[in-house]
């Protein structure tokens, strides 16, 4: 390989290091990765689920707004949703495409200048 392209690739691993955090590569067997949400306790896990649970149904009835009266707490807790959402959403990762981005377009320009 030519020095430049192992000097791209070698920070193209730097950057990898940094960024790719959301998902964690497997560490048995399994090819599977992991991503993390973090939970003040098993409370707030059973909340989330329940919650989540709550939105699918109203989602599929879409006649009734409400849930059943069934239910012991038909309140959703939209909230709650969206900060387990926030947590599994990539922002490390959207920032490393940026960072390749900006690598090809100076590569691609320095190129068009030859």
């Amino acid at each position: 390989m030519e020095t430049k392209e192992i000097k791209d690739l070698e920070y193209l691993r730097k950057l990898m290091s940094l960024y790719l955090n959301t998902l964690k590569p497997p560490s048995d067997k399994t090819e599977y990765y992991t991503a993390e949400i973090k939970l003040l306790h098993y409370g707030e896990l059973g909340c989330v689920i329940t919650n989540m649970l709550k939105l699918c149904i109203v989602a599929m009835d879409s006649e009734s707004q409400q849930i059943s009266k069934t239910i012991k707490s038909p309140a959703i807790n939209v909230a709650l949703i969206l900060e387990v959402v926030l947590q599994l959403f990539p922002v490390d990762e959207f920032e490393l495409l940026s960072e390749i981005n900006e690598l090809l377009i100076a590569d691609s320009s320095n190129i068009d200048n030859k």
